[in-house]
């Protein structure tokens, strides 16, 4: 056998039909578009369209709010960054920040900000950590190693009342 002559086998390729070639075809007179009517025609767009009746999208009631200013925290466990220190892709005695943390493929990207959580241990000693959020129980567990995790000042509070 050789490469020229290799073939599909009989039947493995089924021959596109021709509609719209009289009724011995098979898919003659509509075409395989049932009877007359609007979706027998070109351009129909009812995706949704209930014939008149609300539709179900609109009738479910709705639920909820999308924050547009929400910010998107990364979330860090104590347990990747210590296997991230095991494996030496990543300085304990540097400062572990989002951008470390990406440059060891800790993380993908950074988004707004890394949140640190305690799911793991931290046996490494004296790790300095600067990010957007941590936890209280992942603050207590690195601080118990002797480290520090460094949080940026929150924003002052806007007065409720008006200024004369």
């Amino acid at each position: 056998m050789k490469l020229n002559e290799i073939r599909d086998n009989p039947g493995a390729r089924k021959g596109r039909t021709r509609i719209g070639r009289g009724i011995g075809s098979g898919k003659g007179k509509t075409g395989g578009r049932g009877g007359k009517g609007q979706t027998a025609r070109t351009g129909v767009a009812i995706n949704g369209f209930e014939g008149g009746q609300m539709p179900l999208h609109r009738r479910i009631p709705k639920r909820g709010f999308k924050n547009p200013s929400r910010l998107d925290y990364v979330v860090v466990n104590l347990g990747q960054i210590q296997k991230a220190i095991d494996a030496k892709k990543l300085d304990s005695s540097k400062v572990v920040d989002a951008a470390a943390l990406v440059d060891a493929g800790v993380l993908r990207r950074s988004r707004d900000g890394v949140r640190l959580l305690a799911k793991g241990d931290l046996s490494a000693k004296k790790v300095r950590f600067s990010v957007a959020g941590a936890s209280a129980a992942a603050v207590a567990a690195v601080e118990k190693g002797g480290g520090t995790v460094e949080l940026p000042a929150p924003k002052p509070a806007e007065s409720a009342g008006s200024e004369t």
